[in-house]
């Protein structure tokens, strides 16, 4: 069940990322304007994760993710309808915040499941997700010469149906029966499991983690457009990416749950680092190709894991740590962008092989005793 929650978002968000161009040019908006568009939903985003953190109670769960999920939905619909920037800001707003609450409310409850089943569950969520953005990428190549206002709408409202349809099975997942406060053993009961430091340390990987996230879907074409790749070939190097992350998301768990995630992610990390680094440094298209899919591969697990280790600290310490997180998401394109306008692509892409060995050498501290508590067995009563 909520597996469909994680894969509608990456549906929607893909949708809505590679039909950008088409929205600007029904508001004939300058680049310039787009930016602030963007800027609008990352404004949006940040509001609603910190509201979500606040409001996602074990009991609000449900409703959280069932209202979000329509919400993102209608909001994708309006965006459709958009052909001013004043609408488009607005619907922007409106956007950004829905899938912040989603996004903390669906986190914070495959936190909860993943407590409920005493082992990492947590990669297979996000993959789930990943695999939602495959496919909102081939429903968009494949509706090409469909308006994006009608792709918007048909899509907004069969992700709002199917919320709807799901809503009452939702309601299993606010796990009433578990103790809102997360606790572990050899701790007191209730008491905090995340200092201030470690919930900042957490944030930083994640937001060094996601830069190279944004890198891989703003540059990597670019990347391999500079190597005097065909248009078709570039636009294949996001793909490779995304396929190589969804495949390390699908094996993660099984991963985490033969050598534990710090020395998985430690690993990948390492593996992430390396493979962008040759791709970028050795100057062909394969090796490129080669080297954003290995990247992809080697960060696979670490987001999830993050958000893992900060779920311990309940829904807040989610949030506040995807907020983090999203910041390297939202402005590591224009970091590499400026620093690449100052050196050259290949020397900016370096940036994100650096904070992937970062990832690698502080993952240990991050996440030490973060893993999944078995659920409490029933006591057998004595004869």
């Amino acid at each position: 069940m909520l597996n469909g929650y994680f894969l509608g978002m990456g549906v929607v968000m893909a949708i809505w990322g590679a039909r950008m161009p088409a929205v600007q040019q029904a508001a004939h908006l300058t680049t310039a304007q787009l930016s602030l568009v963007l800027l609008a939903a990352a404004l949006g985003m940040v509001a609603g994760l910190k509201s979500g953190g606040r409001l996602a109670h074990p009991e609000r769960l449900p409703t959280l993710l069932t209202c979000g999920a329509i919400g993102l939905a209608g909001c994708l619909v309006l965006l459709g309808q958009c052909h001013t920037l004043a609408s488009l800001l607005a619907a922007a707003l409106a956007f950004g915040a829905a899938h912040g609450v989603l996004d903390v409310a669906a986190n914070a409850a495959a936190v909860r499941c993943q407590n409920a089943y005493g082992r990492s569950i947590m990669s297979g969520f996000h993959a789930a997700y990943s695999l939602g953005a495959l496919g909102g990428a081939a429903l968009t190549a494949a509706t090409a010469r469909t308006t994006h206002t009608s792709l918007f709408l048909v899509t907004g409202l069969a992700v709002a149906v199917v919320a709807l349809v799901a809503a009452p099975a939702t309601q299993t997942l606010s796990g009433a029966d578990q103790p809102t406060t997360p606790t572990r053993r050899g701790t007191d009961e209730g008491r905090p499991l995340l200092s201030p430091a470690k919930l900042w340390l957490l944030g930083g990987l994640a937001a060094g983690s996601l830069l190279g996230e944004g890198a891989a879907a703003d540059w990597a074409a670019v990347h391999l457009h500079s190597l005097h790749a065909t248009t078709a070939v570039s636009a294949t190097a996001f793909a490779f990416y995304s396929a190589a992350m969804a495949l390390g998301r699908l094996t993660g768990d099984r991963l985490h749950t033969v050598f534990g995630a710090p020395a998985v992610v430690r690993v990948g990390a390492v593996l992430a680092a390396a493979g962008l680094a040759i791709g970028v440094l050795a100057g062909g298209v394969p090796w490129a190709l080669a080297g954003w899919a290995v990247f992809g591969f080697g960060l696979s697990t670490t987001v999830p894991s993050l958000i893992t280790a900060a779920g311990t600290g309940g829904p807040s310490a989610v949030a506040t740590v995807a907020v983090i997180g999203y910041v390297g998401l939202l402005a590591g394109p224009a970091l590499i962008g400026a620093l690449a306008s100052v050196t050259a692509l290949s020397a900016a892409l370096l940036l994100p092989a650096l904070l992937a060995a970062a990832v690698a050498a502080l993952s240990h501290r991050a996440l030490e005793n973060t893993a999944p508590c078995p659920p409490p067995r029933t006591p057998v009563p004595t004869p």
